[in-house]
């Protein structure tokens, strides 16, 4: 069981590592001479980043994506606590039913936001706020860590809902 259970919680740390790496690092859309995330633009030659700001067109789009991978990254940390604190606190032969449905939550919300960047990315790099051509790229490993990052919470959640408490 100890066994089992390091690995739960290493599965999960990864799964809020993935989260963090996704939602910070600057390579969701990446070209040759740049690197875009939900956040800022950077060109890679001249070491220049620019904000997404309102002035791009697609901004509430990008919000959106923002929005959901934070909130994704906060349920997984809560997940974690609320795992710790069930480990203790609940009875023999109980289940982590609030740890899997929090996780859930996480994995639903890491899923909307690499699924609107998924749609809107065509729109999103059309913007006249970007002061370089971004059109011209593709899916940068940020990205793909986002949809990983969605197999293992959602992994993680459903592990959570079958483990019991045992001794």
């Amino acid at each position: 069981m100890l066994i089992l259970l390091a690995f739960i919680i290493v599965f999960h740390i990864t799964s809020a590592a993935l989260l963090f790496i996704s939602t910070i690092d600057n390579a969701w859309w990446v070209g040759d001479n740049f690197s875009t995330d939900v956040w800022r633009m950077c060109a890679t030659n001249t070491s220049t980043c620019v904000a997404i700001t309102d002035e791009f067109n697609e901004y509430q789009s990008i919000q959106a994506v923002q929005a959901a991978m934070i909130l994704s990254t906060i349920l997984c940390c809560v997940a974690f606590l609320v795992f710790i604190l069930q480990l203790f606190r609940l009875k023999q032969g109980e289940r982590f039913v609030l740890t899997s449905v929090i996780q859930l939550l996480s994995c639903l919300c890491v899923m909307i936001a690499a699924s609107i960047y998924t749609d809107r990315h065509e729109e999103l790099h059309q913007s006249q706020g970007y002061r370089m051509e971004v059109s011209k790229g593709q899916y940068g490993y940020s990205f793909v860590l986002a949809w990983i990052a969605f197999a293992f919470t959602l992994i993680s959640g459903v592990m959570y809902l079958v483990l019991r408490k045992r001794k």
